[in-house]
């Protein structure tokens, strides 16, 4: 059989193209990519010359002050925090290598679904190249944060959605249910996904399936294995709300139609088209028929999205299905015709991924990347969340400058008399130098910090007056007279590759608090 010929499906399947090949042939090729996604994040780690990023401070806080059945947020990242740091320590290395492995998982279902679809071993490859090499994916499994698990638990739940196509009904029930679950344990956007799929399943010809129990056994599963996430939500009052409330008046009302459709293209670079040839063929494709309801999903959530000013990155996990379902279509073109369109593909998106590496993987040094980014024109990929033009993108600049922060308190620390050094206590503006406060700071001896009230469930408030001094950082003189009897500017700290909001940070000693003052 010819490299580029589709793998053919069973022959006990309804139709062309609802079929799978046997269980383990081709997995060769899938864990290729899969192990080569891998390397190039354990290579980029030992390479890189950032630091630890702001979000994933707070992660790590979250797992170790981790309350499973207790928290604002789906505990699924501080879970992999927690067990990240039990079993490797607290080093870079311990906290992004389930990431890493994450982005590897993703690589293989994309190949998998690819598969799935009838795409023979060129189509499979393509896909996973497009996602293995791709700036938007190696960034997030760059990071711990949810977003590369919230990527996964998408592909999976799509997965599951193409065994429903082909007949698959308890597999794929299941598989939804498991997919819908652990994604509610990892990010809340699953909840835009569970939308896509209501849509899709009404206004396709699978709504027949609605009235059989599967669904209703599958939402199940879901809401048990994601349980965690709705307790919390609903002993706290549900935070979320608030959260989103938040998220739409300070980052979201800033995002336009035309932003976020340039932001796709921005993301992906050609392999948009390919994901654009991948939708098309899922709502129009004749060998595609039977996953219209996957079609459906993604256009739906595609739309919402767009309607409610979601970033452009939120709507990423539709991707690497799209991609796959790409890779598979051209499979149905003529021969020669496949062969040119897969060979021109492959060299733009190759093209495309080298430039914009840097974009994906944090590599350069700040200087070289800020010059990079600078003359590459994309003015959106510096811009931070309140819309400030940076020199540097921002997730870049988050991961600068928290060791650095940590040591200027602990010079403030330092210079405290010996029998007050013990009473101190560490006040910060935000979850980031709070964050940065806990993680550096017992290296260096310093206390447990506290933060503002929005984050009191992972670092509490003292009960009681205050004996010693407070540290307070990010806070001006004048906020703290407000509390404070006594207010001391120690110093200004300032990083010049951090956010505008973490330069020139006041660092000031607080003591004597007002009767009653309930703090800053």
């Amino acid at each position: 059989m010819p490299d580029d010929a589709p793998i053919p499906p069973r022959l006990a399947a309804p139709e062309a193209g609802t079929g799978t090949p046997p269980p383990l042939a081709g997995l060769g090729l899938i864990t290729v990519f899969a192990l080569l996604s891998l390397a190039i994040h354990l290579v980029t780690l030992a390479i890189t010359p950032y630091g630890i990023h702001r979000d994933e401070l707070l992660y790590l806080a979250m797992g170790k002050h981790l309350q499973l059945w207790r928290m604002g947020f789906p505990p699924a990242i501080a879970v992999l925090t927690w067990a990240a740091r039990g079993i490797f320590g607290d080093t870079l290395f311990a906290v992004r290598l389930f990431p890493a492995l994450a982005g590897a998982l993703l690589t293989a279902l994309t190949g998998l679904i690819a598969r799935e679809l009838g795409g023979g071993r060129a189509a499979q490859a393509l896909a996973m190249l497009a996602v293995c090499l791709g700036p938007l994916f190696l960034h997030t499994a760059a990071l711990c944060q949810p977003v590369v698990l919230d990527q996964l638990c998408w592909t999976l739940g799509f997965l599951a959605l193409i065994r429903l196509g082909q007949r698959r009904n308890g597999s794929g029930w299941w598989l939804l249910g498991l997919a819908g679950g652990l994604g509610l344990l990892t990010k809340f956007s699953i909840g835009f996904f569970a939308v896509g799929v209501g849509v899709a399943l009404v206004i396709s010809p699978q709504r027949a399936s609605l009235a059989s129990r599967w669904p209703w056994l599958a939402l199940l599963t879901a809401a048990v294995i994601g349980s965690a996430t709705l307790v919390g939500q609903f002993r706290l009052g549900f935070p979320v709300i608030r959260d989103m409330h938040d998220l739409q008046a300070q980052q979201l009302y800033r995002v336009t139609v035309g932003g976020f459709l340039r932001g796709q293209v921005e993301m992906l670079g050609p392999a948009f088209l390919l994901a654009v040839l991948g939708l098309i063929g899922l709502l129009m494709g004749k060998s595609m028929r039977p996953y219209r309801t996957v079609g459906w999903t993604c256009l739906v959530t595609f739309l919402v999205l767009l309607g409610l000013h979601g970033k452009a990155y939120y709507i990423g996990p539709i991707y690497p299905m799209l991609l796959a379902a790409g890779t598979a279509t051209t499979d149905s073109l003529a021969h020669n015709w496949r062969r040119a369109v897969r060979l021109s593909l492959t060299i733009l998106i190759l093209s495309f991924d080298a430039v914009a590496m840097p974009f994906g993987l944090p590599i350069l040094p700040p200087s070289q990347m800020a010059r990079f980014a600078g003359g590459s024109g994309l003015k959106d990929a510096v811009t931070s969340n309140r819309g400030v033009v940076l020199a540097l993108p921002q997730d870049y600049a988050d991961m600068l400058g928290w060791e650095d922060l940590t040591g200027a308190v602990a010079e403030t620390w330092r210079k405290l008399p010996l029998d007050q050094q013990g009473q101190a206590v560490l006040l910060a503006r935000n979850y980031g130098e709070a964050g940065a406060l806990e993680f550096f700071g017992p290296r260096i001896g310093l206390v447990q910090p506290i933060v503002e009230l929005d984050h009191s469930l992972l670092w509490p408030l003292p009960t009681g007056r205050l004996h010693g001094p407070v540290i307070a950082v990010g806070y001006s003189p004048e906020e703290l007279r407000s509390y404070f009897r006594v207010v001391e500017l120690a110093r200004y700290f300032d990083h010049p590759w951090m956010v505008p909001e973490e330069r020139n940070l006041p660092i000031c000693v607080a003591k004597e608090p007002h009767p009653r003052s309930p703090g800053p």
